[in-house]
């Protein structure tokens, strides 16, 4: 089994895990599945100003409980940096409100969250793996990627279903984090 489906496996059974090496979205992935909206690995990589829309996507830890139905798993030829044929596990994430979370560095060492709320809309999306989303944000594309890397860069998040950036903040406020809004 790739590493991709080990970390949907470790993901489901609410071990978190690191995509790509970046460890610090592995403590955002688990405060998303400690609060039963999943918890899955994604980055921004395409803007529809256009539509507002922010595309999200990445071939890394995906958590079951965001996906609308069953995880799709398809062979791949080795890209995205893996050497060799592996699978694949392909999942969008479920229509209805949804919290995007990532940690920071902030001033003199310490950590930040960060967060934004959005919402997944019908329109194309990227084919890249899991946490597939076409996500409208309040304030738009351009916003959400302003506010989301004034404080450092946050392109790679968790994402995990529902409306928590209130419960989160203050979740996070009472363990001593600085916490901020993306989007």
């Amino acid at each position: 089994m790739g590493d991709h489906l080990r970390h949907v496996a470790a993901l489901g059974a609410r071990r978190s895990a690191a995509g790509e090496h970046e460890v610090k979205n592995a403590p955002t992935m688990t405060i998303l599945d400690r609060s039963s909206s999943g918890g899955s690995f994604t980055e921004y990589g395409a803007l529809d100003f256009n539509a507002a829309a922010v595309l999200m996507g990445h071939v890394g830890p995906g958590h079951p409980a965001i996906a609308p139905g069953k995880i799709k798993v398809r062979p791949r030829k080795g890209d995205h940096g893996e050497v060799g044929p592996w699978r694949l596990g392909r999942q969008a994430v479920r229509h209805g409100p949804v919290t995007f979370r990532s940690v920071l560095a902030a001033e003199g060492g310490k950590r930040a969250l960060l967060g934004a709320e959005a919402e997944p809309v019908s329109g194309p999306i990227m084919d890249i793996g899991n946490a597939n989303s076409r996500s409208r944000f309040a304030g738009g594309a351009r916003e959400f990627v302003y506010r989301g890397n004034v404080p450092g860069p946050a392109q790679r998040c968790a994402v995990g279903v529902g409306q928590l950036a209130a419960r989160l903040a203050k979740s996070g406020a009472r363990r001593g984090l600085a916490v901020g809004r993306g989007g």
